[in-house]
């Protein structure tokens, strides 16, 4: 009988893929990963991660299931929270589940489980893989869950080979109505239950707060940035080269103070991020203002009036060759080669098309219409990219 750790977090999705594995035959094992101890930025001034841990024990108790807690929260702290702070400080945006996937679930976690004897290692998420046979070998590919609603393979795009090997996803063929029909048919105490909205495995949380614990609030400027900007006007439509082309496209405007007015103040710029149109406090305008632009180094905030605004949008961005990560490896693109793709640049929002270019110094992500707030971040301090460069993975991983 094969062994599988299922990561129980004490939602409806976990506890159904505990129940059905069971129902498969494996010998189930639930695990609770503790990963948070400081509860004062929570929301409420309830415990979540307690609550969790309650109703993840009386699930396995209900499928009459080995149960128990792992405490993670020095390494969750090392490489999750200390990371957001230096993200945030240096002014990008991380994407903590993107990480904390890789990091925590199918690296810490997933180490754990198989010091248990476990075959492999499950959880809740709406994701499916597909195994097939190249030259005597098996490779994996993540594909995204039956329920388009609720896919969640975005924040599976950086995990390799080896932990997809190890690795099962038993609603990822179902839809959501489905598994809490199928938790409510089975009494589980999580049917019900609504989903978590919060940093992975700890709850929601006031993010403001959050950051505040040691990036301190310092009062900046917010300048407003007119339509008829000159820095959007006479772009270029001739190139000497096709690497200049794409370094076009893909380049940020930079801005200066002088490119606009001041129109409020802010308690620092590292709390923002491009697209962001809540917090800037700043009435009196004809349209609501939305960030374009974040300069740290100089504490100033960029935005302009309108969700069209052009300093919100831009056609491409670059990723450099070492941040580079195929889960896929065999459809590798070498320098020169050019693939079309269907990508996003961010969670849910709908797929559009793209194409890679591959160079010696890394690959140009072009889309084919305008994107807007493309906004800098990174999976690994000193490494930066932009959180497309996630999706390009993934979706180049269902090749």
């Amino acid at each position: 009988m094969k062994r599988v750790v299922v990561g129980l977090s004490g939602g409806v999705d976990s506890s159904v893929a505990a129940y059905l594995l069971k129902q498969q035959g494996y010998e189930v094992i639930g695990l609770f990963m503790k990963n948070w101890h400081d509860d004062s930025v929570t929301i409420s001034e309830e415990c979540p991660w307690l609550e969790d841990s309650n109703d993840a024990m009386l699930v396995a108790q209900k499928l009459n299931i080995p149960f128990q807690t792992v405490d993670l929260s020095v390494q969750y702290q090392e490489r999750i929270v200390d990371y957001m702070f230096r993200e945030y400080k240096m002014g990008r945006t991380p994407n903590p589940d993107v990480l904390c996937n890789r990091e925590i679930k199918f690296d810490v976690f997933m180490k754990i489980a198989l010091d248990l004897g476990a075959d492999y290692v499950a959880t809740g998420h709406y994701c499916r893989k597909a195994t097939q046979s190249i030259d005597g070998k098996d490779v994996y590919s993540l594909l995204s869950g039956k329920d388009a609603n609720k896919d969640q393979s975005y924040f599976l795009c950086q995990l390799s080979q080896g932990q997809l090997a190890k690795t099962l996803f038993p609603i990822g063929e179902i839809l959501k109505p489905d598994v809490r029909k199928i938790a409510a048919q089975q009494d589980l105490i999580t049917a019900d239950k609504r989903d978590s909205q919060g940093l992975c495995f700890i709850g929601k949380v006031r993010l403001p707060e959050f950051l505040q614990q040691q990036l301190a609030p310092k009062k900046g400027a917010i300048i407003e940035v007119p339509l008829e900007n000159h820095k959007y006007k006479n772009a270029p439509t001739s190139f000497t080269s096709e690497t200049q082309r794409l370094q076009h496209l893909s380049t940020k405007i930079a801005y200066s103070i002088e490119d606009g007015k001041k129109v409020g103040t802010h308690q620092g710029a590292h709390y923002f991020t491009n697209g962001q149109r809540k917090g800037l406090a700043v009435g009196g305008t004809k349209e609501p203002l939305f960030v374009i632009a974040t300069d740290v180094d100089e504490n100033v905030i960029y935005t302009g009036q309108g969700k069209d605004h052009p300093g919100l949008y831009r056609r491409g961005l670059f990723v450099k060759q070492d941040e580079i990560h195929w889960i896929r490896e065999d459809l590798t693109l070498n320098n020169g080669d050019t693939l079309c793709v269907m990508a996003r640049i961010r969670y849910r929002q709908k797929l559009e098309k793209a194409t890679l270019y591959k160079t010696a110094l890394g690959m140009y992500v072009i889309f084919d219409t305008l994107q807007s707030a493309i906004t800098q971040g990174s999976l690994l301090p000193g490494m930066m990219q932009t959180n497309v460069w996630v999706v390009v993975l993934f979706l180049k991983s269902n090749i």
